[in-house]
């Protein structure tokens, strides 16, 4: 038996929540250390559909302009038929060009783990027209299919991107898998196995409606816009960002290359160091009353806090992505 798994890479809806995911040009946008949890549910109301979860930590160093993170992400599918887990470590380089405009490059360099869960899968001689998959006694029927030699597969994953940015915008543009790595796990060699380079490009803009309050927040919208292509599978997704006092906000329209995708609302909530934002992901598409949806958290720990804050007030439009 032979099959063909095609797969795209997590785009989170929080985009803004999940910097180095995005573009390993945002590595290090905070003075002091900062951690970010994310988690996403995707259709929910399909059993074992999809899990991500993510912890990273970056930190920017002044006197060699550069910011340093560390992402480790774990992919669920199916229950854990199908997990990927990577850790990548991420290099930002800032350059003040002219004025408040200045330019990052950033590079990335991870180790992946994909594998699967062979014992979870079911097949077609697997499966008693009467009893299904098991005999009168609950015992599962075996399969004649062959079981791989090699369960996962180990390989090292390498990204890039650049980004463009000054006081009121920001453009931005990455390059992920651009060594194209194998994923083979099949017992004979394949022509589509490497792992597609996934295309972004974002762009925004930071529209300041007032200073700093006393929680030392500003209060800004930011429209912003990220295209997003791997292989044959594309995404645009645009809306806004919002913020006044600790209470922050956006709502975003999603399109797929053929058909809408969703629309997605996000709330959240920043004291002092921490800031939380939870965002659903409505389907708009024809799986709209199948999907449940898709429910996305995600907890920064900001240690700028207020006292570093009042003496490191940055001169830029990414205040979304702290």
């Amino acid at each position: 038996m032979s099959f063909r798994m095609m797969a795209q890479d997590v785009v989170f809806s929080q985009f803004y929540a999940a910097p180095m995911e995005l573009n390993p040009a945002l590595t290090g946008l905070t003075h002091a250390p900062r951690i970010i949890l994310n988690y996403r549910n995707e259709w929910p109301a399909i059993p074992n559909a999809y899990t991500t979860y993510a912890v990273s930590y970056d930190q920017y160093f002044k006197k060699v302009s550069s910011g340093i993170g560390v992402n480790i992400i774990s992919d669920v599918e199916g229950g854990g038929i199908y997990t990927t887990n990577r850790i990548d470590f991420s290099y930002a380089y800032d350059l003040r060009i002219e004025g408040d405009f200045y330019l990052r490059g950033g590079l990335e360099a991870g180790f992946v783990q994909r594998r699967l869960n062979w014992d979870k899968l079911l097949f077609l001689d697997q499966i008693d027209p009467l009893t299904g998959a098991t005999d009168g006694s609950g015992n599962p029927f075996l399969t004649e299919e062959t079981r791989p030699d090699n369960l996962s597969r180990y390989y090292g994953d390498f990204s890039a991107g650049v980004l463009a940015y000054s006081s009121t915008f920001y453009a931005g543009v990455a390059l992920k898998h651009i060594n194209a790595p194998d994923e083979n796990q099949l017992n004979f060699e394949t022509d589509f196995a490497q792992r597609p380079v996934l295309y972004s490009v974002h762009a925004g803009a930071q529209i300041k409606l007032g200073e700093r309050n006393k929680s030392q927040h500003k209060t800004f919208i930011s429209p912003n816009i990220l295209f997003a292509r791997q292989a044959d599978f594309g995404q645009v997704n645009v809306g806004a960002y919002a913020q006044t006092g600790n209470i922050f906000g956006g709502v975003w329209y999603r399109n797929a290359w053929s058909n809408p995708d969703a629309a997605i609302f996000l709330i959240g909530f920043q004291q002092n160091i921490v800031k939380i934002g939870y965002s659903f992901d409505w389907t708009l598409s024809q799986l709209n009353s199948h999907t449940g949806g898709g429910h996305e958290i995600s907890v920064i720990l900001n240690f700028d806090d207020q006292k570093n804050r009042r003496k490191t007030d940055y001169n830029d439009c990414l205040e979304l992505f702290r």
